[in-house]
C-alpha cells in the first residue's frame, strides 16, 4: 500500500471554533519543516523502534510509507544509531531501540535526506 492515504479516524466530538483550522495549520507546518529539519525526531522519545519512527512519519504525512524503502532511507543517511537495547513491548521478537544521531545536524547531511513526506 505504498503511498496510500490513511483513513481519518472519526472519534469523539467535533472540534469547536477554529480548532480544526489551527490543528491543520500546525500539521501543514510540520510537513513543510521536515524538508529541511528533522522535526520528526523531536516528537520521538529518546529511544524508539524503527516501527515507531515509521508510524510517526506516516501520521505526519497522512499516508502509508513503504517499509523497506523507509528503512533504506534511514540507514543510507545514518539518521539513527542503535542504543544497544531492545524493547519487548512489540509482542513478538524484541525490537532494537534506536536514537537520533545528532551529528547529522553538524554534518549537514540532512539536506539531501528526503523523508517520505517531503515532496518536491
Amino acid at each position: 500500500m505504498r503511498g496510500s492515504v490513511l483513513p481519518l479516524p472519526v472519534r469523539g466530538k467535533p472540534m469547536v471554533s477554529d480548532h480544526r483550522r489551527i490543528l491543520a495549520t500546525g500539521i501543514a507546518r510540520l510537513r513543510s519543516k521536515i524538508k529541511y529539519r528533522p522535526v520528526v525526531f523531536e516528537l520521538m522519545p529518546p529511544a524508539f523502534t524503527l516501527h515507531q519512527l515509521q508510524r510517526t512519519v506516516e501520521a505526519l504525512a497522512g499516508r502509508l510509507v513503504h517499509k523497506p524503502n523507509f528503512r533504506r532511507l534511514i540507514e543510507q543517511h545514518e539518521l539513527v544509531e542503535e542504543t544497544g537495547e531492545t524493547s519487548a513491548e512489540t509482542g513478538g521478537r524484541p525490537a532494537k531501540l534506536y536514537r537520533f544521531r545528532h551529528a547529522v545536524l553538524e554534518e549537514g547531511e540532512l539536506a539531501g535526506a528526503k523523508l517520505p513526506l517531503a515532496r518536491g
